[in-house]
């Protein structure tokens, strides 16, 4: 499928992913924290301590597959690291065109 086909549409499973990734709190906080700094699997893991480690990995597997989170092997360590552009996507084509839209409401409101 286009891209503007996807735009059109409104259906875009990625953009389902994100939307779903964003849903939970947990992981919003997660991607705060990986906004400061990529960190390690297991710095991510200590710095959500009130969780167990596997629900922390259950909720990165979801950030991941959504490509908000990506991830490299250095050694025994996993680094992670915040991937921007699913957020500036979904910017772009739902916040961006909304803030328009209401924008142009006002101007024809004042006019």
């Amino acid at each position: 499928m286009t891209d503007a086909a996807r735009k059109g549409s409104g259906d875009d499973p990625v953009d389902d992913l994100v939307f779903k990734a964003l849903a939970a709190p947990l992981r919003r906080r997660m991607l705060d924290a990986l906004k400061d700094e990529p960190l390690t699997t297991g710095a991510l893991c200590a710095r959500f301590s009130e969780v167990d480690r596997t629900t922390v990995l259950q909720h990165l597997r979801v950030l991941e597959r959504a490509e908000l989170v990506t991830g490299r092997r250095i050694g025994r360590e996993r680094h992670l690291a915040l991937a921007p552009l699913p957020i500036k996507r979904l910017h772009d084509r739902w916040i961006g065109e909304y803030a328009r839209a209401a924008v142009d409401l006002l101007e024809r409101l004042n006019d």
